[in-house]
């Protein structure tokens, strides 16, 4: 594995994995430059994968509207969030409801540039490695090794 300061190299991946993979033969980091600006969170190597994060609001059943709109797209419930909030609220899957909250509960540690990228700019990338899964996740599904943080966060 390598790594590039360049976001058009061809040989970078991009996004979650549905199934095992290695790691990308590059990863993407901020230049050396960047990095020496200073961090905005501690420098930290390694997380957990703790799994999705479930609904924050009461889930409802669909309405008959609504499963005859979203036929096909697997929705089972959906999650109205409060009003005046930005969005109207959220769909969910099966498959999306049964990942929450199981993580593989593994460790992965990265390099120290990934790390003080990361540091740098907490939400420069949305999915990270995890080393037992062999899979890109969202960021999101992982803490910081010993804290309840969120990676990306």
């Amino acid at each position: 594995m390598s790594l590039t300061t360049d976001p058009n190299d061809p040989r970078l991946g991009r996004g979650v994995d549905e199934k095992p993979i290695g790691q990308h033969e590059v990863y993407l980091v901020l230049s050396d430059e960047e990095r020496a600006k200073g961090f905005v969170r501690n420098v930290r190597r390694s997380y957990k994968h703790v799994g999705a994060a479930g609904p924050e609001y009461p889930l409802q059943d669909l309405t008959d509207e609504q499963n005859k709109r979203y036929e096909g797209c697997g929705y089972i419930k959906f999650e109205k969030y409060p009003d005046g909030s930005a969005a109207i609220g959220r769909y969910w899957t099966e498959k999306q409801l049964a990942e929450v909250g199981n993580g593989c509960q593994s460790v992965t540690t990265m390099g120290q540039a990934l790390a003080e990228t990361y540091a740098r700019d907490p939400k420069f990338y949305g999915a990270t490695y995890c080393c037992h899964c062999q899979k890109h996740l969202a960021v999101e599904e992982f803490v910081w090794e010993g804290t309840n943080e969120k990676v990306g966060s």
